[in-house]
């Protein structure tokens, strides 16, 4: 698995270390998941945005 460094404000790095400690996680684990969360959310949203374009296209070519 690759390692990433990253930089953050402290108080950030707090509260995900209480929110990962709450939940019996690691801090990885818990920032896996949140960008797994962000990158279906992402892709989703895409998704709807394309679908959203197809819509009008279909509307002008009418």
């Amino acid at each position: 698995m690759a390692r990433v460094l990253i930089s953050m404000p402290e108080e950030f790095l707090n509260r995900i270390d209480q929110v990962a400690d709450g939940e019996n996680r690691s801090r990885s684990e818990l920032i896996r998941e949140a960008l797994r969360s962000y990158i279906y959310k992402q892709k989703i949203r895409e998704s709807a945005s394309s679908a959203k374009n197809a819509e009008i296209l279909e509307s002008l070519l009418e």
